[in-house]
């Protein structure tokens, strides 16, 4: 801008050629401007770790470190939206909150052989801010797992994406003695799905996958509601050990603090934590902290480390074919 100012009035020329020096100072300025706003914002959120990351060619695959760990009726289900997955907007009995849920069933669900066979579900949870439409949007989804399906990685499951945040409000998928969040995701959910849909009783056929604040939730319902859940994957999971700005009382966050209750926990459930040594916002540090906690604990846990990628889709994708992997051989299969 300074520069505009200082050369403004010295460019000479014809009265066309003026017009179009001051326009491309004026469209410099305005460049450099949203270049300056767009570098703090993901300097602030970490979004993107390197050019190649920001342009998408940044190769994941192959190269990730493994941390050391041990190996229906569909009424009120509206069709519309995309890749036939069904949409709802319910209010929960018991949490007496109210939210979107996506639903998708594999193609299987409807085929002649799995007519009388009961299918296992796993939860999706976005990220904050985000909604359960990000999963379709920005997470690939279903896509992106009926790949797998079909490169025979994954078993078939029923996918559920519900909102995390009710009313916009983050809780961390915590219970608050005003707004149970938690009740919300590990009992009104799961009971929706299960009167709509044929879905395995026990823990064995319920997961949870999810990325950043999802991810976090992910980590931490299996381990409140080992009798729900049976496994999680976290995909770029928010530290571990709690934020203060979203719960500010000390000892609400301890009790829903993944890294504390793994290190109390006794449940048998699994699982499986990913991350990249670039992001910022999921370091690897609290992955290592969380997986020597859970060293005195029965809980089985799997870790991947990724060499390059920030806190965006790009990375959290790239966790997509071993989380979905172990997810897999972890719960049951359609039976």
């Amino acid at each position: 801008m300074i520069g505009t100012v200082a050369l403004w009035s010295r460019v000479r020329g014809p009265g066309p050629l003026r017009w179009l020096v001051h326009g491309l100072m004026i469209v410099v300025c305005q460049l450099t401007a949203i270049s300056v706003v767009a570098t703090w914002i993901n300097n602030s959120y970490g979004l993107y770790a390197s050019w190649a990351d920001l342009l998408g060619t940044t190769s994941t695959s192959g190269n990730a470190d493994a941390m050391p760990g041990p190996p229906v009726s569909r009424a009120q289900f509206n069709h519309g939206t995309r890749d036939g997955v069904l949409d709802t907007y319910f209010r929960g009995a018991r949490s007496r909150l109210s939210g979107q849920v996506l639903v998708w069933t594999p193609p299987q669900y409807d085929e002649p052989a799995y007519r009388t066979k009961r299918f296992p579900v796993l939860l999706l949870m976005h990220g904050v801010p985000g909604s359960p439409q990000s999963w379709l949007e920005h997470g690939g989804m279903p896509g992106t797992f009926v790949d797998l399906m079909n490169e025979r990685k994954v078993h078939p499951f029923i996918l559920v994406m519900p909102v995390i945040d009710p009313g916009s409000v983050d809780t961390d998928c915590s219970d608050l003695p005003d707004r149970k969040v938690a009740t919300w995701l590990a009992y009104d959910v799961p009971d929706l799905v299960r009167h709509k849909f044929r879905t395995l009783r026990g823990h064995s056929g319920w997961g949870v996958m999810g990325y950043s604040t999802g991810g976090y939730c992910a980590a931490k319902l299996p381990l409140q509601y080992p009798k729900v859940f049976g496994a999680g994957a976290a995909l770029d999971p928010d530290p571990l050990t709690g934020d203060p700005s979203v719960l500010p009382d000390p000892a609400q966050r301890r009790a829903n603090t993944p890294t504390e209750l793994v290190a109390h926990s006794r449940a048998r459930v699994g699982l499986f934590l990913s991350t990249s040594r670039q992001d910022r916002f999921s370091p690897p540090d609290a992955i290592e902290r969380f997986l020597t906690a859970s060293a005195t604990s029965s809980v089985q846990v799997r870790t991947q480390l990724l060499p390059t990628g920030g806190h965006n889709y790009h990375t959290f994708a790239a966790g997509y074919p071993m989380a979905f992997h172990w997810l897999g051989a972890w719960l049951s299969a359609p039976r």
